[in-house]
């Protein structure tokens, strides 16, 4: 099994979602709609998935925007030592305890300065086919986010992870179960069925 990759700490959490924090030159790794996990504790793991990727200015990023010629070093300067960090917004989906993966909100959040982990390939596999798709409800009632595009980028990573891992068809069962969800919302599945489509127009 791959080793988990440290992305950064925890700045704040809730029941629904956490927000961690970490320098420009750490985040090489996490992207918009990748698992993640707060290892809280040997038995017990907090899953989520990254909505949101939020760099604050500072009084110095603000007088070299105006700036006529800013040089390179001065660039790479800000960016690896600048003290504001760079700021990635998670939805809670899920957790582990005790070695069982539930697709429910975890019953306690993660506590400030917990370290942040991008999900193995393995525990991306394992944690999306379990519990048929309970984590998309999640997904689906967060309306304050965009729903279409988080399950898009979401399902594209983790099909690809599902076929290195010889399940070519999970892409299919999480279609055919996202249909069923939203078969109430047409808006909505039209906005996710719009996105899904984007990502077969790019694999062809």
């Amino acid at each position: 099994m791959s080793q988990a990759i440290e992305i950064g700490r925890l700045l704040r959490a809730g029941t629904t979602g956490f927000v961690l924090g970490c320098r420009v030159n750490q985040f090489e790794s996490p992207s918009f709609g990748a698992l993640v996990k707060a290892p809280v504790s040997d038995n017990y793991q907090i899953y989520g998935l990254i909505h949101d990727i939020h760099i604050d200015d500072d009084g110095l990023v603000r007088q070299l925007v105006t700036a006529e010629r800013v040089d390179e070093n001065i660039i790479n300067d800000n960016r690896l030592n600048r003290n504001v960090p760079l700021e990635i917004s998670v939805l809670s989906v899920g957790y582990r305890q005790d070695g069982r993966v539930h697709h429910l909100l975890p019953p306690r959040p993660p506590l400030s300065l917990d370290v942040i982990c991008l999900c193995t390939p393995q525990e991306t596999c394992e944690f999306s086919a379990a519990s048929r798709f309970g984590y998309f409800r999640h997904i689906l009632r967060a309306a304050d986010l965009p729903v279409g595009e988080l399950l898009a980028a979401h399902l594209e990573q983790t099909q690809a992870l599902q076929q290195a891992h010889g399940d070519p068809g999970w892409i299919n069962h999480a279609t055919q179960e996202l249909i069923i969800l939203l078969r109430d919302d047409y808006p909505t599945l039209m906005s996710v069925l719009g996105a899904l489509g984007d990502i077969s127009t790019r694999q062809v």
